[in-house]
């Protein structure tokens, strides 16, 4: 029987708090406010965001957006904190949420300058993946990216997925771009093997 066929329960989304040993992901809130605003509104963090933020309202309107997703059952956004220092470094969400067919998307991630080239990425991916594949039982996680953002695709295929094709003159940037978007995905069959590289990676980041 092909797996399209399969009759399935819908994802059950609920918040959650996850848990590494140098980062924890836990729920976005408008308490994040002033420690997103420290580390949030240098403008190159923003440079392939198709609407960027340049100040502290802006900030607060993406974090309400954010929450609004949330409400809708579309996003469960995070706040990445730094477990040694308890500081907020970024922040991350699982979106475009299809709770029939069982698949997320990891995106919306940003990290501030100083934690970026860190461990903190790969245990923020690797912490949502366990999650989405372990917990949630999802049977697929999509990422994306703007198609000029060579050095994010790059980092989106050293974490295991597969690149699946790109969705042309997808976005309308703020600035009047018309962006291309690269989607690539993670399926449950993958995970185990996409696991094992990212432990590793971990593992060699002591």
């Amino acid at each position: 029987m092909s797996d399209r066929c399969l009759s399935v329960a819908p994802l059950e989304i609920q918040q959650v708090t996850l848990q590494g040993r140098h980062i924890r992901l836990e729920p976005l809130t408008l308490n994040h406010l002033d420690g997103l605003c420290e580390i949030g509104l240098d403008p190159d963090l923003w440079r392939w965001i198709p609407a960027p933020v340049k100040s502290r309202d802006d900030l607060r309107d993406y974090i309400r957006l954010a929450l609004q997703w949330q409400t809708d059952g579309t996003a469960l956004p995070f706040a990445t904190v730094d477990q040694s220092s308890g500081r907020v470094v970024g922040s991350t969400r699982y979106m475009n949420i299809d709770k029939p067919n069982r698949h997320v998307e990891i995106g919306a991630t940003w990290i501030g300058r100083p934690w970026q080239r860190t461990v903190v990425n790969t245990e923020a991916k690797y912490l949502m993946l366990r999650h989405a594949f372990e917990t949630l039982g999802c049977f697929r996680v999509e990422l994306k990216t703007d198609a000029l953002n060579q050095q994010s695709r790059n980092a989106i295929l050293r974490i295991g997925a597969s690149q699946e094709g790109i969705f042309r003159k997808h976005v309308v940037c703020a600035d009047g771009r018309l962006r291309d978007s690269v989607y690539f995905s993670i399926i449950d069959s993958e995970w185990p093997e996409v696991k094992a590289r990212l432990e590793e990676k971990l593992h060699q980041s002591g």
